[in-house]
């Protein structure tokens, strides 16, 4: 009994004791400081005589009675500037900004706090906001409207650097200061605004229509580009489709193309066949009839040839022959042709020496009959009329020599007027022979060899033929027919 109730009160004795140091054991949080105040203490830092303790992020004991503990929030606050300011243009202006700010980390920061704001956290805002607004006015007031907006680094620098020492004091510590905005409600910085303004416009409308002209020209490029795409898609695909069109062509016409293939295979075989039997005929023509006529024709142009050889060789002999026969005929020939030619000479100079002789005879005579001629024309025409008068007659009378048959239809009297006409044409000539004589009387009477121009003369006479000698009329015997027609 003794042990069990000695266990007991040692387990009533340790549960106390639990529940005692739970109730007298503290923790600070991370964002928190104790603030233990009721007895003397000593705190790194501050030296002793401070009168309460600071404990951050551990626990300590607290007296129950004695002692008391509180808590300092370590948390951000935030508060926010809305302060109305003159510049030293005296230009009202409103600046509107944040604070962020909280309670030093270290122990002097956190005393300073713990002595101002213990009981008033909740104001602590307020109180920061009114440091930052006088100090605020204070520093703008000594700036321009230009020096604002171009640096408000500047203003937020010098704004926390005022503040910095006070802040301090109070234990706070500043993490952010921010400007947001600078109300003018005046308008004096957008008048200020206005020439950099219009000058932006106008940059901007440069710069839009530069970017408007480059997007065209992109646009332009873009769409030649597409059109260029689109033709060399058409050309490709109206390749692709002649494609297909000649492989459904070759498809379609695979059958027929195959069936004609097959056929003219068959015609190369029928072919190859045809000129086999061709060639197998030709070598038995060859064989049955080419081969004996060759040896036929073989033989009789050799037959042929011998006898062509014996008839030249005859005939060589025969022309050999022949030649020496010639050979004495002209030799023969030759003094044959030789005596002949010296007889035809002497006959030649003997006729001619005849003709000559004839030829002095006939001038002479003409010569006289000239003569006579010239001193009694009527006397001599009508001697040579009178001697040729038989034949004039006869010439007029040969005009009727090729009629076989004459109708007369005056009888007698007709035949006698036919015959008189014929004969009076003879006299009708010699009434023309009288007038050429007396024309031509100068002519004759002018000549020296007694001869009349024109052959026109006593003794009449005809023409020869080209190449032969002139016959005077008076020694022919009969009268040639160019007389009878003149």
């Amino acid at each position: 009994m003794s042990i069990g109730i000695i266990l007991g009160i040692a387990a009533g004795a340790l549960l106390v004791a639990v529940v005692l140091f739970r109730s007298m054991w503290r923790v600070a949080e991370p964002n928190e400081a104790l603030i233990i105040s009721g007895s003397k203490h000593r705190t790194e830092g501050l030296g002793e005589g401070m009168g309460f303790r600071i404990v951050t992020g551990r626990g300590t004991l607290v007296l129950p009675g004695v002692q008391a503990v509180r808590r300092l929030s370590l948390d951000l606050n935030e508060t926010e500037l809305s302060v109305e300011c003159v510049t030293h243009q005296g230009i009202p202006l409103k600046v509107r900004g944040v604070v962020i700010f909280k309670v030093g980390d270290d122990y002097v920061s956190v005393a300073n706090a713990a002595r101002r704001f213990l009981d008033q956290q909740r104001l602590m805002a307020e109180r920061v906001h009114n440091v930052f607004a006088g100090h605020l006015r204070s520093i703008v007031g000594g700036l321009t409207v230009e020096d604002m907006i171009r640096d408000r680094d500047k203003l937020t620098g010098q704004t926390r650097a005022a503040c910095g020492t006070e802040m301090e004091k109070l234990g706070l510590i500043v993490d952010s200061l921010q400007i947001h905005e600078i109300e003018d409600p005046t308008g004096y910085i957008q008048n200020l605004a206005m020439p950099h303004a219009a000058a932006v416009q106008r940059d901007a409308r440069i710069a839009q229509a530069e970017a408007n002209r480059r997007a065209t020209e992109a646009e332009q490029q873009a769409q030649a580009r597409m059109a260029e795409a689109t033709r060399d898609s058409e050309i490709l695909q109206a390749g692709y489709k002649a494609e297909r069109d000649r492989a459904s062509a070759k498809t379609a016409q695979a059958g027929p193309l195959a069936e004609a293939a097959a056929r003219q295979e068959v015609v190369v075989e029928e072919t190859r066949v045809a000129e086999l039997e061709a060639h197998r005929k030709e070598q038995q023509l060859q064989a049955d009839v080419r081969k004996p006529a060759d040896a036929a024709a073989y033989e009789t142009r050799t037959l042929a040839e011998a006898e062509r050889d014996a008839r030249v060789s005859a005939a060589q002999a025969k022309a050999k022959e022949t030649e020496l026969a010639s050979a004495a005929d002209a030799s023969a020939t030759r003094v044959t042709g030789q005596a002949d030619a010296a007889a035809a000479e002497a006959r030649g100079l003997a006729a001619a020496s005849a003709v000559r002789a004839k030829g002095l005879a006939e001038a002479d005579a003409i010569k006289a009959r000239s003569a006579a001629l010239a001193e009694n024309q009527e006397a001599v025409i009508a001697q040579q009329l009178a001697e040729k008068w038989p034949e004039i007659v006869r010439a007029g009378a040969g005009a009727f020599d090729s009629v076989d048959n004459m109708v007369v239809l005056n009888g007698a009297d007709g035949m006698s007027d036919l015959l008189a006409k014929a004969l009076t044409m003879g006299g009708t000539g010699l009434g023309l022979a009288r007038q050429l004589m007396t024309t031509m009387n100068g002519t004759v009477n002018g000549d020296t060899d007694g001869t009349v121009n024109g052959r026109v003369d006593g003794a009449v006479s005809a023409q020869a033929p080209s190449g032969k000698e002139r016959v005077p009329l008076d020694e022919r015997d009969d009268v040639p027919r160019e007389a009878e027609a003149n």
